[in-house]
């Protein structure tokens, strides 16, 4: 009878919200909501594991530091290798083992001790006017330092993550003080201020504000595909894409990436999430929703993709020094006065 009453308390146990609560993920996102929301039903459809999302452009870093133990945060996924390269110097995130991830995923692309993962890449490139630049005029990411372009190139701000992270590439390729003289010699042939976001530059561009603008390569598709703002289509429409340094390094890549919180509280849910991002099915949906390429080898790319960019060259640095290298980047920005 005793042990009849212990099999029932058990299974008790067993059926209790505790024991089920590994059917929950929760994730602090740097990705807006609907940007992950196909990925997110796929994985719940496929697994029966409710993921919830916290979005914010900011200040989730802060969130889980203050939060401390007491977070409900499982996962921490971001837009940038930046976020994740500082949670791991603010020991926010765990390492993974899992030899799946380290098979999906490829060196370049993951934290050397398994704290985070790239899910997608995309590269920071050049969108030149289709009227005012000819092709083959400009070839390189050094070539934008060139005073042919003075006053003929848009950015946004030089301390937005995604150009700490292309200036920490040129860091690591030409050393400090060439890369000062080439964010100088850039600085010089802006066409206005640094402002706006990526999209915005292209719309310059479109506008004859200016000839040559960085953006990341996604943005290319959300905008050719935006039947919700047509005008879009016409900035998209209005330039040509160049993928740089395709005779020597490559184009510059970064990442969207994942890591296990420190104190997760569904952890097996949490990497069950992560290693179903890194999955070719997750992959697919990447390339298709976001027009994002996949880091996964065999992953197909989007059409959209394949007929607007084609194979190019991936500068092959490991991202972890591109992230070491950001705040040395945001001095250098500073010092020129970049964004002034």
């Amino acid at each position: 009878m005793k042990k009849t009453l212990t099999a029932v308390a058990l299974s008790a146990i067993i059926a209790s919200p505790v024991a089920t609560a590994a059917d929950e993920v929760n994730i602090y996102s740097f990705r807006q909501a609907f940007l992950i929301k196909p990925l997110l039903d796929a994985f719940t459809e496929e697994t029966g594991i409710k993921a919830r999302v916290v979005f914010s452009k900011k200040g989730l870093l802060e969130r889980l530091e203050h939060e401390g133990r007491n977070s409900p945060a499982d996962v921490l996924l971001t837009s940038d290798i930046g976020p994740l390269y500082d949670a791991v110097g603010k020991d926010l995130l765990q390492p993974i083992d899992s030899d799946l991830l380290d098979k999906n995923i490829p060196a370049k692309y993951r934290d050397a001790d398994g704290k985070w993962y790239g899910l997608t890449s995309r590269s920071r490139i050049i969108y030149a006017s289709k009227d005012r630049v000819a092709e083959g005029e400009i070839k390189t990411y050094e070539d934008l330092a060139d005073p042919k372009w003075k006053g003929r190139i848009c950015t946004r701000s030089g301390k937005h993550t995604y150009n700490l992270s292309l200036i920490g590439s040129m860091i690591a390729q030409h050393g400090e003080a060439d890369t000062q003289q080439w964010l100088k010699g850039l600085k010089e042939n802006l066409a206005r201020r640094p402002q706006g976001n990526d999209r915005a530059q292209v719309k310059a561009v479109k506008e004859g504000v200016c000839d040559l603008a960085l953006g990341n390569s996604y943005y290319f598709g959300k905008m050719i595909t935006n039947d919700k703002k047509p005008e879009q289509k016409e900035w998209a429409q209005s330039v040509n894409l160049i993928f740089p340094n395709q005779g020597d390094r490559g184009a510059h890549m970064n990442i969207s990436g994942a890591g296990v919180t420190k104190h997760a509280p569904h952890k097996e849910a949490a990497v069950k999430l992560i290693e179903f991002l890194s999955s070719d099915k997750a992959q697919q949906i990447y390339a298709e929703a976001n027009f994002e390429f996949p880091v996964r080898e065999g992953s197909k790319r989007s059409e959209l993709i394949n007929k607007y960019m084609g194979e190019f060259k991936e500068d092959g640095i490991n991202l972890q020094r591109i992230a070491e290298l950001r705040d040395t980047a945001a001095k250098m920005v500073d010092k020129v006065g970049f964004d002034n």
